[in-house]
C-alpha cells in the first residue's frame, strides 16, 4: 500500500488581534499544532474529537481553503504547498469535499444538472455530450435517476440531497474525498444508507476518504485508521479496530465511554472528566489534557508527550503509557 496523502507536522495558528484601526497580534490560537498522519490509497482515515479540536481546520488545510502556518503536505509524494499552475489545478480536481449540511451546500436556484457538472466544467474542458454522459453515469452511481438532473434541490429529501453532493464530488473522478460530518444532519436510517453508499463507492472506484465525525459508531464502521484529536493535537492514532478495542490515552477512554452503547443492555464504565476544555489561546503547559486527567503525573504539567508506538501501528501521546 502507498500513502496517497501525508500530513507532516501541520500547524495552523490564527492571530488574536487587538485594536480597531492599527490592529496587532497579541497572541495565537493554535487550532492545529504539529499534526502528522497519512492515508493509504483506497482507505478511510477517521478523525474524531470534541468540537473545536481542529478536525475541520485540518480538512480546510488539505482542501487549500486555509494556508498552513508550517509543516508539509504530500500528495503522491509531491509537496502540495509548492504546487502552482497546472499542478495546483490537478490537485484541486483530485481532492473534493462533501460537507455536513447538503441544504446549505447546494444552490437552491440551480438545477441538479448544473450543480453536479460545475466541478467538471471548471476543471476540465470536455465536449457537452461527454459532460452529460459523465453526469448521468455519476447520478446512477449514487443511486439516483438521471431524470433528477432537471430538478432543483428543494424537491429532494435530506438523504437525496447528500447523494447529490456526493455525485458532485465524484464527477471529476477524484482520488481523495474529504467527508466533513457527512451524515450527522441526516436521520439515523438515512445515515446507514449513506454510509453504505460511501463504502460501496470506495470498493468500486477505489476512492480514498478523510472521514471527520463526532459519532464514534459511524467512524468505526467507515474507517480503516483512526486519529483522536484534543486541542489541536493527535493524542492517539492507529488501526480502527485496534484503537476501539485497546484505547490507551485517558482522553480516548473518556471520549469512547461517553458514546452511546450499540445495545441498551450493554453496561459501560462511565468516565466523567473534571473541568472545562482549556482555551486554544491560553493552552496549559505540558500535556494539554493534564488539567482534566485523573491519572496525571507531575511531569505531565511540564513536558509535552510525543506520539509513541505502543503496538504495531498504534501510537499514543501519553506519559502514563511510556514504554521506556
Amino acid at each position: 500500500m502507498n500513502a496517497l496523502i501525508e500530513a507532516r507536522g501541520i500547524k495552523k495558528y490564527f492571530p488574536v488581534l487587538k485594536g480597531v484601526v492599527f490592529s496587532k497580534a497579541v497572541g495565537w490560537i493554535k487550532a492545529v499544532d504539529e499534526v502528522s498522519f497519512s492515508i493509504e490509497e483506497g482507505e478511510t482515515f477517521g478523525l474524531v474529537g470534541e468540537s473545536g479540536c481542529g478536525k475541520s481546520t485540518i480538512a480546510k488545510v488539505i482542501l487549500l481553503l486555509e494556508e498552513a502556518t508550517s509543516g508539509s503536505l504530500l500528495f503522491r509524494g509531491e509537496q502540495v504547498f509548492e504546487f502552482k499552475g497546472k499542478e495546483l489545478r490537478e490537485y484541486r480536481s483530485s481532492v473534493q469535499a462533501v460537507f455536513q449540511d447538503p441544504t446549505s451546500s447546494l444552490n437552491p436556484r440551480t438545477r441538479i444538472s448544473s450543480i453536479i457538472t460545475e466541478p467538471l466544467v471548471v476543471n476540465n474542458r470536455l465536449p457537452a455530450a461527454l459532460v452529460k454522459q459523465r453526469m448521468e453515469e455519476t447520478l446512477t452511481q449514487v443511486g439516483l435517476s438521471t431524470e433528477t438532473a432537471r430538478c432543483f434541490p428543494h424537491e429532494f429529501s435530506g438523504g437525496q440531497r447528500q447523494r447529490i453532493a456526493v455525485a458532485r464530488s465524484l464527477i471529476v473522478r477524484p482520488s481523495l474525498i474529504v467527508l466533513d460530518e457527512p451524515v450527522s444532519a441526516l436521520d439515523v436510517s438515512i445515515q446507514a444508507q449513506t454510509m453504505n453508499l460511501l463504502k460501496d463507492l470506495q470498493t468500486r472506484l477505489g476512492v480514498t476518504y478523510l472521514f471527520i465525525a463526532h459519532n464514534l459508531a459511524t467512524v468505526r464502521y467507515m474507517s480503516h485508521q483512526i486519529g483522536v484529536m484534543y486541542l489541536g493535537k493527535l493524542v492517539e492514532r492507529g488501526p480502527a479496530e485496534e484503537v476501539f478495542s485497546h484505547r490507551i490515552h485517558p482522553y480516548t477512554q473518556a471520549l469512547f465511554s461517553a458514546a452511546l452503547p450499540s445495545h441498551p443492555d450493554i453496561v459501560k464504565d462511565e468516565i466523567v472528566l473534571s473541568g472545562e476544555v482549556p482555551s486554544a489561546f491560553n493552552l496549559p503547559p505540558g500535556c494539554r489534557f493534564h488539567p482534566r486527567c485523573e491519572h496525571a503525573l507531575p511531569m505531565c504539567s511540564e513536558v509535552e508527550p510525543e506520539l509513541r508506538e505502543m503496538a504495531p501501528g498504534h501510537y499514543v501521546a501519553c506519559h502514563l503509557n511510556r514504554t521506556s
